[in-house]
């Protein structure tokens, strides 16, 4: 006669042999696979919809990510509440830009984005964190395999880590929540669709193709409509600092505000908006790093500077005593408040 305890050894090898019969993946399996997944795709499409709340109010932007193998990326940024402008991030053989065809302005960095940081959009990124991290926890649910593991932000120590959903028949990213020191996600990025091995058009990755395509057709190019009731901006978060004095400035074409902030550290913010959009030129080179505002927007962050353009205007924040910590969180808050000109 078998013992009980025999028969329960039995019983519970048997429940082994049958989960791993229904296909459960191991944390090195799913790793593998991701790997591999990433090394063998010539590219990809997703459409993403992006939630922060890392101020006052609640942001939400889309995201359109284009990838081709080896080295191409296109990322075109919008916020919810415009229906035109926005931003496009374009990696290609020449080099990192940041495009705004709304202004027909672009930047060249020399940069090693994406892979000098984490970016929660970007399906490498998200397989890069997972490998680089020793100690990336690994659970699944019906649906999804999931892994907590710590980010890569140079500018930000305040987004430690971050939870990512993979989809358990294709690999691919569903979700992913940045988390804050605390764990609460402060961003979570939602992937509404990805399609592996698209078709590109040639063009698809060039400058002057995505500045034509996406500039809206109203935009002015002369005359004085674009300053009229100017939206002057001022940052909800000031480190202390005070609003002490605000120049404006009358240019030929357009108009400047400049306000000065004193206090404990003090900074400088200039806003500057142009009647006449200047034709498509050269794209000016900065030395800096590609940083996230919110709001559907990206700046260059560079030591002691941040510079975007944000509704037609150009914003330049600049302190030799703000941390570059400082430097975003003041820039991050500049859309939460405006006064009318």
């Amino acid at each position: 006669m078998i013992k009980k305890s025999r028969l329960w050894m039995i019983f519970v090898f048997g429940i082994v042999l049958i989960l791993a019969a229904c296909g459960e993946k191991s944390q090195e399996d799913v790793v593998k696979k991701l790997g591999e997944n990433v090394a063998d795709l010539s590219g990809y499409k997703a459409n993403v919809e992006m939630k922060m709340n890392t101020g006052e109010e609640e942001q939400l932007f889309k995201i359109d990510v284009w990838h081709k193998k080896e080295d191409f990326y296109r990322v075109a940024l919008s916020s919810n509440k415009e229906d035109k402008g926005g931003q496009i991030i374009l990696k290609n053989k020449d080099g990192v830009f940041v495009l705004t065809p709304e202004l027909k302005k672009s930047f060249k960095f020399q940069s090693e984005w994406p892979d000098n940081s984490s970016q929660p959009y970007l399906y490498q990124s998200l397989v890069e964190d997972i490998t680089n991290d020793e100690e990336a926890e690994f659970t699944t649910d019906e649906k999804n395999y999931i892994f907590t593991t710590k980010t890569n932000y140079q500018s930000n120590n305040n987004l430690p880590y971050q939870e990512i959903y993979f989809d358990k028949e294709n690999y691919t990213p569903v979700l992913v929540k940045v988390l804050d020191t605390d764990g609460n996600a402060v961003v979570e990025v939602k992937f509404n669709s990805f399609e592996l091995d698209p078709t590109f058009n040639d063009k698809d990755f060039e400058i002057e193709q995505n500045m034509a395509s996406t500039t809206p057709e109203d935009v002015p190019t002369s005359g004085d409509g674009m300053t009229e009731g100017l939206e002057v901006m001022v940052p909800l978060q000031t480190v202390g600092a005070e609003l002490s004095d605000q120049v404006e400035v009358n240019l030929e074409n357009g108009k400047r505000i400049i306000s000065t902030f004193t206090g404990e550290k003090n900074f400088t913010l200039v806003q500057e908006k142009r009647n006449v959009v200047e034709t498509l030129s050269s794209p000016v080179a900065v030395n800096g790093d590609i940083v996230n505002l919110g709001f559907g927007v990206v700046g260059a962050l560079s030591e002691n500077a941040v510079e975007w353009d944000y509704n037609g205007s150009n914003f330049y924040l600049a302190s030799d005593q703000l941390t570059r910590e400082e430097l975003l969180q003041v820039a991050q808050s500049v859309q939460g408040q405006s006064v009318k000109q």
